[in-house]
């Protein structure tokens, strides 16, 4: 199961599903409701339960910000794994946002334009050039454009609220960090992965959006993490 991340949609993971599938996998990606303002993390984790609930003990694979909706899930039904990409990852008992505070969370990089822009019931939209730098800046131009008109709005209430995340849940787990990371910090992601997972990250090669920019790679990455039980 491929869990999306802030501002995307199911859509995202159209080529990695084709490589998964090509590797004999089955695939599913459910679509959170990112534009719900009435909508935080365990309303995300509710809306993977009508996907999940039919598959035998599936490994989830949460981007970004869904990494914070993963172990919500994990603690509500039987999983095999939970895959980080690139993700944030939940500290019981304080906010994404207070994390970003105390800890090295955002990446040594700034773009050209800051093109956030709220537009009621904290509800943000990206501008195409800031999209552009910190999720696409190694994917193909043609991947890109069709990536950018396809972002989505997104409620910042998963980022402010207290984690809903009680204990992390007794699952094995697995890290990615994206070398080139322009959205979340590389070495954060690798700290993180020690501190709070016990375990070190896997690496792979340039930007935030792996399954958009190198595919196959990352379907390789995953298949042996998969195989790794």
């Amino acid at each position: 199961m491929l869990i999306h991340g802030a501002y995307h949609g199911p859509w995202c993971w159209d080529l990695l599903s084709e490589a998964l599938r090509a590797r004999g996998h089955g695939v599913v990606c459910p679509e959170l409701p990112i534009d719900d303002p009435s909508a935080g993390t365990a309303a995300y984790a509710d809306a993977v339960t009508p996907s999940i609930v039919h598959l035998d003990e599936p490994v989830l694979v949460a981007h970004s910000m869904a990494g914070t909706v993963s172990p919500l899930v994990a603690a509500a039904r039987p999983i095999r794994k939970l895959v980080f990409l690139a993700a944030f990852l939940a500290k019981p008992g304080t906010s994404c946002q207070q994390q970003r505070q105390k800890e090295p969370v955002d990446p040594p990089y700034e773009p050209s334009r800051v093109e956030f822009t709220p537009i009621g019931e904290d509800l943000w939209t990206v501008g195409d050039e800031t999209a552009t730098e910190i999720f696409f800046h190694d994917v193909p131009p043609d991947r890109t454009a069709w990536a950018l008109a396809r972002l989505r709005p997104q409620c910042y209430r998963w980022m402010t609220e207290t984690t809903p995340l009680q204990a992390w849940p007794e699952v094995p787990v697995a890290a990615v960090v994206c070398t080139d990371d322009h959205a979340i910090n590389p070495d954060w992601v690798r700290t993180a992965a020690q501190d709070r997972l016990g375990i070190e990250a896997r690496e792979i090669d340039g930007g935030h959006s792996p399954f958009l920019s190198r595919p196959a790679e990352l379907a390789e990455l995953l298949d042996g993490l998969f195989a790794d039980g």
